[in-house]
């Protein structure tokens, strides 16, 4: 894979994140970037931070997978940057949220057909694994924000579980920390510099990251088949709330809407119906042009 084709898979990703209910994780599973992505980070361990704190830099700089990583950083940040300030994705998911939404709607549902199809079809023996992972998907997208204590091993929980939810396809960062009652906490803390809040939310996300790789990427390569299709059924799961029709509840945090509820229904007689369908179609086509793309450079370069 070449470098300009992982920068482009980062802003696939980076774009992903400016979307609720979207996560990078969705995204780098559509483009199939996902083992190698949870390998990456994973490469970043005890013996590399030893190297680092050493300044042995030859085996600090030889360790992790730079190659993957640095191209793949630069173009999530890319991304998050245009779609914030070039094209301001955000203000158009409350102008024009059916179409966004139609859009990722499609990206999820072809990578889910495509996973299917790369497995060979559904065994009977796959149902559990499926049914498991659409259940778990379905309690964490139905969950209500509930009230949480704010000391600082809760925050650092939550950092941990937040970007737990970020790396698992289908489950959104931002909406686990709306769950637990820490996404205005943790915001208004950064935007104001409140370091006791921020380290303890740091460490955990530091924990979370490099801890849940480690187990998920052990399960990937252990239990391949298993793993891949809960994966599957956790994405079946997010479409009931990237459904591009929905009755959405938002809350202002910090002059910014921001969503934390959202119910699926039928679109109403003022409701794009015919740019949804074909949006979700362009999705659905840039899936699979992507992934018979990979598939040929694959097949290319062995």
């Amino acid at each position: 894979m070449s470098v300009f084709g992982i920068y482009l898979r980062g802003m696939c990703m980076g774009a992903a994140d400016v979307v609720p209910g979207v996560s990078g994780g969705t995204m780098a599973f559509i483009l199939g970037i996902y083992t190698r992505l949870i390998d990456a980070i994973k490469s970043f361990d005890a013996r590399w931070i030893g190297a680092l704190l050493r300044l042995d830099w030859r085996h600090a700089l030889r360790g992790p997978d730079f190659a993957f990583v640095l191209p793949l950083l630069a173009g999530i940040v890319s991304a998050v940057l245009f779609f914030t300030h070039v094209v301001p994705l955000p203000r158009l998911l409350v102008s024009n949220p059916a179409e966004v939404y139609a859009l990722f709607f499609g990206l999820v549902a072809g990578s889910i057909v495509v996973l299917v199809a790369d497995l060979g079809g559904l065994r009977w023996r796959d149902v559990p694994a499926l049914l498991g992972g659409i259940a778990l998907g379905a309690v964490i997208v139905t969950a209500v924000p509930t009230e949480t204590p704010e000391t600082w091993w809760f925050v650092a929980l939550s950092g941990a579980l937040a970007i737990c939810a970020m790396v698992v396809p289908g489950i959104s960062g931002s909406f686990v920390l709306l769950l637990l009652g820490k996404y205005a906490y943790v915001l208004d803390a950064i935007g104001h510099l409140r370091f006791g809040v921020i380290l303890p939310f740091l460490g955990g996300v530091a924990l979370g990251l490099f801890s849940f790789t480690r187990l998920l990427s052990w399960i990937l390569h252990h239990y391949e088949r298993a793993s891949l299709l809960a994966i599957n059924g956790i994405l079946v799961a997010s479409l009931w709330v990237i459904w591009p029709f929905q009755l959405r509840r938002y809350v202002e945090v910090r002059g910014k809407r921001r969503l934390i509820e959202s119910q699926p229904g039928w679109p109403d007689a003022g409701d794009p119906v015919f740019a949804a369908l074909a949006l979700a179609v362009l999705g659905c086509v840039i899936v699979i042009v992507l992934h018979r793309l990979a598939r040929r450079g694959g097949h290319a370069a062995r």
